[in-house]
């Protein structure tokens, strides 16, 4: 594998950054997302900043991963927590420390932003996979769960 560079997505990247969801939606859940849906969910974080951001990994000229970043007002802490979200690694290049990289990458964002006091995510409890790659990082799991309800479609 080539170096890897990570950097800010831009709109420019939404075609892929769609794709990746909609594939990371029939891996993990075996679930297959409105494209058209899926588009206008991408290009909205694009068009309003509030929302969130988007982070890649780009390898030999072609987007190889992609992470999303959300925002939650913490007055415990007066500051941001970052949610990573959307995480998708092309297949090809999983294993390779992509992720950990495009991680370091932001993480060390966070660690320069004064107003930000840390980085959390969910993942889902079957995917042991993942959670030893967080746990490497240096991510715990120990406090918290998430639970949801969400609007019917």
């Amino acid at each position: 594998m080539s170096d890897v560079i990570y950097r800010d997505g831009a709109p420019e990247d939404a075609p892929v950054i769609v794709d990746f969801q909609l594939a990371m939606a029939r891996e993990t859940e075996d679930l297959e997302l409105d494209p058209d849906v899926c588009k206008r969910g991408v290009q909205s974080v694009f068009d309003r900043s509030e929302l969130g951001r988007y982070y890649l990994a780009e390898s030999d000229g072609r987007v190889v991963a992609s992470m999303l970043i959300t925002y939650e007002w913490s007055d415990w802490r007066n500051g941001t927590v970052w949610w990573i979200q959307s995480v998708y690694v092309a297949p090809e290049e999983r294993g390779q420390g992509v992720y950990s990289g495009l991680y370091a990458h932001v993480k060390s964002r966070a660690e320069a932003d004064g107003n930000v006091r840390g980085i959390r995510l969910y993942v889902d409890l079957r995917n042991a996979r993942a959670q030893e790659v967080y746990t490497r990082l240096g991510m715990n799991g120990e406090h918290y769960r998430v639970f949801e309800w969400m609007k019917g479609e």
